[in-house]
């Protein structure tokens, strides 16, 4: 079974829904298209890798030119839509599309896609990643902690790897333990929307916390690298810059010690939109417009070469 394919997922939207109150989430039917080499079959079942669109979903060039390469080198691939199960389309504004779905309602498909993958024949369990461009990015790197394993799959293998392609690293989870699997991290120097400060030391938490990481930074590019979009500046992208959300001991996310949500706030997810959208009065100067971004080829190359190694090296050594 290969194509367009469903499987159970929720929208918790905020983190304390997802580790506190998981069954206030709305029930969502979560999508994505599986692509199967030729030669995957319950015989022979071959690792797969579960693909997470960035902020403005799937983009020409990227998440399904991936998609190919991986199923040419042995390795299936499950792409994600996060944006349509929640009534958002590819004509939604960028803002809009941000508010509608959260990173957290990524992650509940994330660990959906692990759960639909486990029951497929063709899908070796045991071997299964997960990576993440820009927003789905930093997703694939917070899903290492194992508090989001153990909420949303803890009756499969956790994910074997996870690659972070270009992720913000503003928000600090409090990870104290990861489920064990590696991290591929790419970077860019001339990404403002990528603090490389603050995701060198998000890094260094995840090692401290029982992961191997691995981080690549390519200097001159920019953001999108592996889009084929021209490089440019994207003038109407917002981002967060100087400021760290950092989550305390009930998941509330704070801001200079500012709660952004109160502690008794609905869990709803009208309420919750609301909540956020009117957080960038906390926020304040953090809030950034406009980042270099666009297509690379050269660093396209070099990233694929690199994370191919990663994906053979990693997957074999979980056989």
């Amino acid at each position: 079974t290969q194509g367009n394919i469903r499987f159970n997922s929720s929208s918790p939207y905020d983190l304390d829904v997802l580790l506190h109150q998981p069954t206030k989430a709305a029930p969502t039917a979560g999508m994505g298209k599986l692509l199967l080499p030729p030669q995957a079959s319950d015989a022979t079942p071959v690792p797969a890798m579960v693909i997470l669109p960035g902020g403005s979903g799937v983009l020409p060039g990227r998440e399904f030119e991936l998609a190919q390469q991986l199923t040419r080198n042995g390795i299936a691939a499950l792409v994600i839509d996060y944006y349509q199960p929640r009534g958002i389309n590819e004509d939604t504004p960028y803002r809009i599309k941000l508010l509608g779905a959260s990173e957290f309602d990524v992650m509940a498909d994330a660990y959906a896609a692990l759960r639909a993958l486990n029951r497929h024949p063709a899908i070796d369990a045991r071997r299964i990643g997960l990576i993440g461009y820009s927003r789905g990015g930093m997703v694939a790197r917070m899903s290492m902690d194992e508090r989001m394993r153990a909420k949303l799959a803890p009756k499969v293998p956790a994910f074997a790897l996870h690659v972070d392609f270009y992720g913000p690293c503003f928000e600090e989870l409090r990870t104290q333990k990861t489920t064990g699997a590696p991290l591929l991290s790419f970077r860019s120097g001339e990404d403002e929307s990528n603090d490389l400060v603050a995701c060198a030391t998000a890094e260094s938490r995840l090692r401290k916390a029982g992961s191997l990481v691995n981080a690549v930074v390519f200097a001159k590019a920019g953001h999108d690298w592996d889009s084929s979009e021209p490089r440019a500046v994207a003038a109407d992208r917002p981002y967060l810059r100087g400021c760290t959300v950092k989550f305390d001991a009930r998941a509330i996310p704070r801001v200079r010690g500012q709660a952004l949500i109160p502690a008794n706030a609905s869990p709803d997810r009208e309420t919750r939109m609301k909540l956020r959208a009117q957080s960038g009065a906390l926020l304040g100067d953090c809030v950034k417009i406009g980042y270099v971004s666009g297509r690379d080829d050269e660093v396209k190359a070099a990233s694929h070469n690199v994370l191919m190694h990663f994906l053979t090296s990693q997957l074999k050594s979980a056989d």
